[in-house]
Parts: structure tokens; sequence; C-alpha cells
């Protein structure tokens, strides 16, 4: 087992800035899908930052990438930060977002002014 959420997506996505680490277990993806589904924002967050620091790197596939945020903003519907970073996300990865993108930096911006 992992003792991380990090280590098991790097385990079976590997990672662009480390070697991938010889666990020996076996990998699926709907076993780490699963691992994400039920794991809290501070776990999802450093996945997300350690694997991926740069909106355009890192080896995690696009729809995995857009559910660990919005499992995230699930958890914390209110961050302003948040909501920009999963916007810049979404906009890397294609037009198919732009429109949900766009409703997030709104959103960002009406919880910054009180609106």
């Amino acid at each position: 087992m992992h003792r991380t959420l990090t280590e098991h997506a790097r385990c079976l996505y590997g990672d662009e800035y480390r070697s991938t680490p010889e666990c020996g277990l076996e990998h699926r993806e709907h076993h780490l899908v699963e691992e994400l589904t039920f794991a809290d924002a501070d776990s999802i967050l450093a996945m997300l930052r350690e694997l991926c620091p740069n909106v355009v790197d890192g080896h995690l596939p696009v729809w995995f990438r857009n559910l660990a945020y919005r499992l995230v903003l699930l958890q914390r519907p209110d961050d302003p930060a948040l909501l920009r970073e999963a916007a810049d996300s979404l906009w890397m990865h294609g037009p198919d977002w732009d429109g949900v993108a766009t409703a997030l930096r709104e959103r960002a911006a009406a919880l910054e002014t009180g609106a």
C-alpha cells in the first residue's frame, strides 16, 4: 500500500521530475481513482502540486487532473485562489472547458468582492 495519494499517482502515471519508484505493488487505475475520491483537499493539492508544479507539465492524465480539481473545489468551494488554479488547469487542456474555466474565474472574483 502506498503511504500517500502522491506516491500512488507517481507509481501509476510516473513523474516528470523524479524517477518512478519500484514498489512491487500491482497498479490499477480504478484503485487510485477510489483513493482520490475519498481524499481530503490537502492530500489532493499535495499530489497536484508535486506531480504538476507548473500548469503545463506533469504526467497525470487530463481527465484525472480535472477530477482532482473538481473534488478539491467541492471541499473548498469558497477559495478564490483555488478556483483560479482550477480554471488555469482547464484552460491549458483545450477549448471544451473554457466556459467552465471562465465561470470559475468569475466566481473567484465575486467571492473577493463580496458580490
